[in-house]
């Protein structure tokens, strides 16, 4: 193999935008070369090739792959050209960043309601998804000895949003997969943690019915009087990639500034 496949190499499921994308960002700028998975639109496409471009320019590899990563199909699909041009036990890091949920109320007299689908097309992208990669890169061997999982979870895990109960349910999901992954693969040196950031203003956030009334409580409770930015959760991840972080395993993070304080 060439001498690009002897780098650390960090996989990001949904790294073209908000939390996954920062996370690219941040890792570039201390020589992880990335592979970002994200289902984007074509109208979207020009932006994030800029972004991409740019993230280059820090000198590390990125490849990445304009594919639903939830679907089991192009997941294969992924892995088995990964391995065209990797080598084995190259990646050091899978970072969970995958956004693909229903938002409905349970209960409305005017606006569709959540049905069993919602909650299962919700929690199989936005939490099991994670079990199938780790289990199919783990089967691949692909990654290193001492590897670092990341997922996202909210305070949706604890709290009753309106129009948020499928989501609510994959962050919990989220976090007990998790915790399981962080016990059972211990033995071939992965360690995986949940971050649970503050509320950030992404696009995934103006997506909730009432955002502008979750930023403003958002606001109000934090006692630094800011919301989370992508930076913040970011520079938390890289943390917990970090040789003196890999004692941390197992649980979840708070990364909100203080806003769950109260």
């Amino acid at each position: 193999m060439t001498e690009i496949s002897k780098n650390k190499w960090a996989v990001i499921l949904g790294g073209s935008s908000g939390l996954g994308l920062a996370t690219a960002k941040k890792l570039a700028q201390h020589n992880i070369n990335l592979i970002i998975v994200h289902r984007s639109r074509r109208s979207d496409l020009a932006q994030i090739t800029a972004d991409f471009d740019a993230i280059r320019q820090h000198g590390v590899l990125l490849k990445n792959y304009n594919v639903d990563g939830t679907n089991p199909r192009k997941r294969t699909e992924v892995i088995e050209d990964i391995k065209t041009w990797i080598d084995a036990a190259s990646i050091a890091i899978l970072v969970h960043s995958i956004a693909k949920g229903n938002l409905k109320p349970m209960h409305s007299e005017i606006e569709k309601e959540l049905e069993h689908q919602d909650f299962t097309i919700t929690l199989d992208a936005m939490a099991i998804s994670l079990y199938d990669w780790t289990k199919d890169l783990v089967k691949n061997k692909l990654f290193a000895t001492d590897t670092r999982i990341v997922s996202f979870t909210s305070e949706g895990n604890t709290k009753a949003i309106p129009n948020y109960a499928a989501v609510s349910v994959a962050k919990v999901a989220l976090e007990a997969i998790t915790r399981n992954i962080a016990l059972e693969f211990a033995p071939i040196g992965i360690k995986a943690n949940c971050i649970q950031a503050g509320i950030v203003e992404t696009a995934s956030l103006k997506m909730i019915p009432g955002y502008e009334r979750i930023k403003e409580s958002a606001l109000h409770r934090n006692p630094n009087k800011k919301l989370t930015t992508p930076e913040d959760v970011a520079n938390a991840v890289y943390l917990l990639t970090m040789e003196e972080a890999k004692w941390i395993t197992g649980t979840v993070i708070k990364v909100d500034g203080g806003e769950s304080l109260q």
